[in-house]
């Protein structure tokens, strides 16, 4: 028997897409999913049964944290067998982190998760939210000989489909809202949807999907600045139970040639702190050694993030300390793209 109608999961946990606006005072009001196909009737054209489970609560995505994130992919376990793909709803300000942590926590993940929002409410007359919610929903009930064309975390946002780890917000106004710079969309929405198949994650279908659900948040994230103070880096490395620092560099990851700092890293260092060296350029890579300012790094045991974002640079390190991965072999693990998170 061919199977020919796919099932969805949407989820929603808060944001902007799942506000409406009572008309006669003004006020926002959550959206009730489960009318969603008598308010977006469009969805009944897309041949897949979708279903809907939404926080009791709706999260603002500015109060997101991991505890939330746990929550969201323990709702895709309990549901992995039932579902052919997962569309979540989150607020856009939070949700590149939300998306790349999803990323890491879902190890042999063999179906769709898209993320979307909106930057307005979905009964807006100018709203970005019935298109990005059809296109996610179509996106995420894609299949070829039965099985899903995407097979990991991605994020939709105006006509675009990004693997979400390499996703940035970039703009608070425009509906254009993400940018994945140092690495192609995946599937971009016109007249049809073009499907970049040489560029989509192919993981390893033989191993069982799996969830981890341990997060360690004891680490920091330090963006160098012109006349950044010895004491202020000494407060930050020297922060009780502190694991990890992410450090925001200049260019393709230079810094300061200070005596001080130096020493002040490698004192971290030797204390077991990892340090992860990343670009705060919006594109492009970390290449340590290139440059002299950034030599010592690489001497004394600085991990390069290469080309990885902020954001997934902050959630794969909570994610393998919470894997309490060796000291031994921490760097390589990181350094290698686990999810296609880096080149």
């Amino acid at each position: 028997m061919t199977k020919t109608k796919t099932n969805i999961l949407l989820i929603y946990t808060g944001g902007t897409i799942g506000m409406v606006k009572d008309f006669e005072t003004g006020a926002l009001r959550a959206f009730d999913f489960k009318n969603l196909l008598d308010k977006i009737p469009e969805l009944k054209q897309l041949d897949c049964g979708i279903d809907t489970f939404s926080f009791k609560e709706p999260i603002d995505s500015s109060n997101m944290n991991p505890k939330y994130w746990i929550d969201i992919a323990e709702i895709i376990e309990t549901n992995y067998d039932v579902y052919d793909g997962f569309v979540v709803l989150h607020g856009s300000d939070t949700m590149s982190y939300t998306a790349s942590a999803l990323s890491f926590m879902l190890e042999h993940l063999a179906k769709p998760i898209v993320f979307t929002g909106s930057q307005l409410p979905i009964g807006d007359l100018r709203t970005d939210a019935k298109e990005n919610l059809i296109t996610s929903i179509h996106v995420a009930s894609l299949q070829r000989f039965n099985k899903p064309v995407i097979k990991e975390v991605t994020l939709y946002f105006e006509y675009k489909l990004y693997r979400a780890n390499r996703t940035t917000k970039i703009n608070a106004e425009h509906f254009e809202a993400f940018a994945s710079l140092n690495y192609p969309a995946l599937v971009t929405s016109g007249v049809h949807l073009k499907v970049n198949q040489e560029y989509l994650f192919k993981p390893n279908l033989n191993k069982k999907f799996k969830v981890h659900k341990k997060l360690d948040i004891n680490i920091a994230l330090v963006k160098l600045y012109p006349g950044i103070s010895q004491g202020i880096l000494k407060s930050v490395f020297n922060t009780p139970g502190l694991k990890g620092v992410v450090l925001e560099t200049y260019g393709s990851g230079n810094c300061t040639t200070e005596h001080w700092f130096y020493t002040i890293l490698k004192s971290a260092i030797s204390k077991g702190i990892h340090i992860i060296n990343i670009t705060q350029c919006s594109g492009g890579s970390v290449l340590m050694g290139q440059y002299e300012t950034s030599e010592k790094l690489k001497a004394i045991g600085v991990i390069s993030g290469k080309d990885i974002t902020s954001e997934a640079a902050i959630c794969k390190l909570m994610y393998l300390l919470g894997q309490h991965v060796s000291a031994k072999v921490f760097k390589t693990i990181y350094e290698t793209s686990l999810r296609g998170e880096m080149t």
